[in-house]
C-alpha cells in the first residue's frame, strides 16, 4: 500500500470518528431503564406522538418531564409484554405491520413536503389563487327582518322618524343571528338574490323600502362599501406553504395509484361521514344563502 493511500484511509477514519463523536454529543441520555437509554431525541418523538393529550397548563419543561415519565413506563410495560411474548400474537403482528407502513408513508410524504415547500413554490401558489379571485365589491349593512309588510313599514317609519336603526332592529327584528341587525361585510353572492339586488343598489347611509324574500320582509341600511381584494402574501404565507406541501403529497399518492394494480372487494362505498374535526359552521343570517 502506498503512503498516499494509507494517509487517505487514516484521514477518512478520522472524519468518520469525528462524525460519530458529534452524533453522540448531540444525543443526550436523560434516563435508563434496566440499562436501556432514553434520550432527548426519544422525548422529542414522544412529544410529537402524545402532545395533544398532555395535561393542560404544563410549561415546556413540564411537558418534557411528562414525556420522559411516559417513556419510562413505556419501556417497563413493553419489557413485560415481550417477556409474555405478546409479539407472537397475530393481532400484534398485524398492528405492527400497519404502524410500520404508516411510519414509512409519513417519512416519504414528509420528505416530499419539505422538498416542495420553497419560497418560489409558495409565491406561485399565491399568485394562482390571487388571479382566480379578482377584486369584488362588498358592503357593510344592517337589516330588520319582520314577518309582514305592514310590520316592516311600521319599523321603517320609526327609523325615518329619527330612531336609531340598530335600536329598532334589537327591539323588533326576527333575525336572532345579528345584533342590532348587523350583517357585517358581505359580497353580493352571499345573500339571497332579492336581498342582494336591493342592498347593492343603496349607497352608504341609505335605507331601503321593505324587501320581500323567502324569510320575510327586510328593511336594509347600508353603512359602507369597498372592494374586497385578495390578502397580501405575508398574511397568507402559512396557508400557501400548507397548500404546496399538501399538493406535493397528493401528487405522489396519485402517481402511485396510477401505476399500481389495485383490486377492491368491498361493497359500494357509502356516503362519507362528516369529519370529526370539522369546525361547526357559524350561525347565518336569514338573508344569507345556504
Amino acid at each position: 500500500m502506498s503512503f498516499s493511500a494509507a494517509a487517505s484511509r487514516l484521514a477518512l477514519a478520522a472524519v468518520l470518528s469525528l462524525a460519530a463523536s458529534l452524533a453522540v454529543a448531540e444525543t443526550k441520555t436523560l434516563a435508563t431503564v434496566d440499562g436501556q437509554p432514553i434520550t432527548d431525541q426519544d422525548v422529542n418523538e414522544a412529544l410529537s406522538d402524545i402532545g395533544q393529550g398532555l395535561p393542560q397548563g404544563l410549561d415546556e419543561a413540564g411537558k418534557r418531564k411528562y414525556a420522559l415519565d411516559y417513556l419510562i413506563d413505556l419501556k417497563l410495560v413493553a419489557k413485560k409484554g415481550f417477556a409474555e411474548k405478546v409479539d407472537a400474537d397475530p393481532d400484534f403482528q398485524r398492528k405492527l405491520e400497519y404502524y410500520r407502513d404508516k411510519l414509512a408513508m409519513e417519512e416519504v410524504l414528509g420528505k416530499a413536503a419539505k422538498v416542495a415547500d420553497t419560497p418560489a413554490a409558495e409565491k406561485e401558489a399565491y399568485d394562482a389563487a390571487a388571479k382566480a379571485q379578482p377584486p369584488v365589491e362588498e358592503i357593510h349593512a344592517r337589516h330588520i327582518l319582520l314577518p309582514t309588510e305592514a310590520a316592516a313599514k311600521a319599523a321603517l317609519a320609526r327609523v325615518k322618524a329619527g330612531e336609531d336603526f340598530a335600536k329598532v332592529a334589537n327591539e323588533v327584528s326576527k333575525d336572532p343571528a345579528s345584533k342590532g341587525g348587523d350583517l357585517g361585510w358581505f359580497t353580493k353572492d352571499r345573500m339571497v338574490p332579492e336581498f342582494a339586488e336591493a342592498a347593492f343598489k343603496l349607497k352608504p347611509g341609505q335605507i331601503s323600502d321593505p324587501v320581500k324574500t323567502q324569510f320575510g320582509w327586510h328593511i336594509i341600511q347600508v353603512e359602507g362599501e369597498r372592494m374586497k381584494t385578495f390578502p397580501p402574501f405575508d398574511q397568507v404565507k402559512e396557508q400557501a406553504s400548507h397548500y404546496v406541501q399538501q399538493k406535493a403529497q397528493a401528487d405522489i399518492v396519485q402517481e402511485l395509484r396510477k401505476d399500481a394494480k389495485i383490486q377492491r372487494f368491498d361493497e359500494a362505498p357509502a356516503k362519507p361521514a362528516p369529519s370529526p374535526t370539522a369546525t361547526p359552521a357559524p350561525a347565518q343570517s336569514p338573508a344569507a344563502t345556504k
